[in-house]
């Protein structure tokens, strides 16, 4: 690796969420050093009308040329606006979310770069933002919420108890005891080496393509696939662990207004740089793009 190790930025959007992706991407050049390169992914009938967003150090991606061609994608309706369902013969049938988490994985195999800064299109940078600041020496950053996934969470966590147990068997882990480690969060920075090491491991387990060993479940969670590689296979070899997510998120509720807004920002901690407003709440970008423009 070199010694400055090179971190790339990453997001999986989709037409719905562009608004939001376009402020993410303008939160980037106020606020992350370096003019970094950013990779924004999506599907291939969203590939145009995301070209608006290309810039030298900005890539739009089709998913075309990073998924395997047996894994195709269809709308349920007549309309353009009907939801597409994405198929194969080797998975579950599954929605954008899904695929969306396998973009981010797949598109390690294509990038040079030694690492990955994964962030989400309804988050934005609100303060100034080194990337170097993801790695110690030649070991990268990795997100983890220590015992983070236990009864605490809505519903005593079965969602997040489902994605962990998969997690663990795609690799060959014991099985968990709860509570568990989270390593979800809006931002999180990976490997590159790592997924490839991650992917290849999840073959010889399972003996099937990564892709269709994750799809065999209906529902997943890609950080937690790495999360359990990078500590339970690894051993946490090549990183160095951030209990403090650096993102604060708004996960559901009502559309924030400039006062509920600002009550929020009140609650963020100092390290955090970010924040992620779920875009199915409602609020305004037009007040999200405040913060920059402040």
């Amino acid at each position: 690796m070199n010694s400055t190790p090179s971190t790339v930025l990453i997001t999986p959007s989709y037409f719905g969420d562009i608004e939001h992706c376009r402020l993410l991407c303008d939160s980037i050049d106020q606020f992350v050093c370096g003019n970094p390169d950013h990779y924004i992914l999506v599907d291939n009938d969203d590939y145009p009308k995301f070209l608006s967003l290309a810039a030298p150090h900005r890539h739009i991606v089709n998913e075309l040329d990073i998924l395997p061609g047996w894994l195709k994608n269809a709308r349920q309706g007549f309309s353009a606006s009907s939801r597409k369902i994405w198929f194969s013969t080797r998975t579950w049938p599954m929605r954008g979310w899904h695929v969306q988490q396998l973009r981010r994985i797949a598109i390690a195999s294509q990038l040079s770069h030694d690492g990955m800064l994964y962030c989400d299109s309804d988050m934005l940078f609100v303060k100034p933002f080194d990337l170097a600041s993801l790695w110690r020496a030649d070991q990268m950053r990795l997100y983890r919420n220590h015992n983070g996934i236990g009864d605490q969470l809505p519903g005593g966590g079965s969602l997040h108890r489902a994605w962990t147990h998969h997690a663990a068997n795609l690799n060959g882990l014991p099985k968990v005891k709860f509570p568990a480690h989270d390593y979800i969060n809006n931002m999180v920075s990976w490997r590159c080496d790592v997924v490839g090491e991650m992917c290849a491991h999840i073959e010889d387990v399972t003996d099937k393509h990564w892709l269709a060993a994750i799809g065999s479940k209906r529902s997943f969670s890609e950080c937690q696939i790495y999360g359990a590689f990078a500590d339970g296979i690894k051993d946490g070899a090549g990183h160095f662990l951030g209990s403090g997510a650096l993102c604060q998120t708004y996960w559901s509720g009502e559309a924030l207004t400039r006062r509920s807004l600002d009550q929020f920002l009140e609650t963020m901690e100092p390290d955090q740089v970010a924040i992620g407003i779920q875009s199915f709440t409602g609020t305004s970008t037009e007040l999200l793009r405040e913060l920059i423009a402040a």
